[in-house]
């Protein structure tokens, strides 16, 4: 495929980057490198997905109490 280069850059077709979120852009000698960063998922952003479910009403503000032995 070729490609105009414009006074803003060049513009590369979306589809080939399909389900990319975010790209690292390298220049090495006569060649531009365009590699996708794969993200490691984060176990915080997963931390509330299967809450437990207590008959206890004031959990979150009395969790010392239910955690120590």
């Amino acid at each position: 495929m070729r490609a105009h280069v414009t006074e803003q850059g060049l513009v590369i077709p979306r589809e080939w980057l399909q389900g990319v979120a975010e790209v690292e852009i390298r220049h090495e000698d006569d060649t531009i490198i365009i590699t996708p960063i794969v993200m490691e998922s984060d176990p915080l952003a997963s931390l509330g997905d299967d809450p437990v479910v207590l008959d206890i009403s004031d959990a979150s503000i009395a969790h010392d109490i239910y955690l120590t032995p």
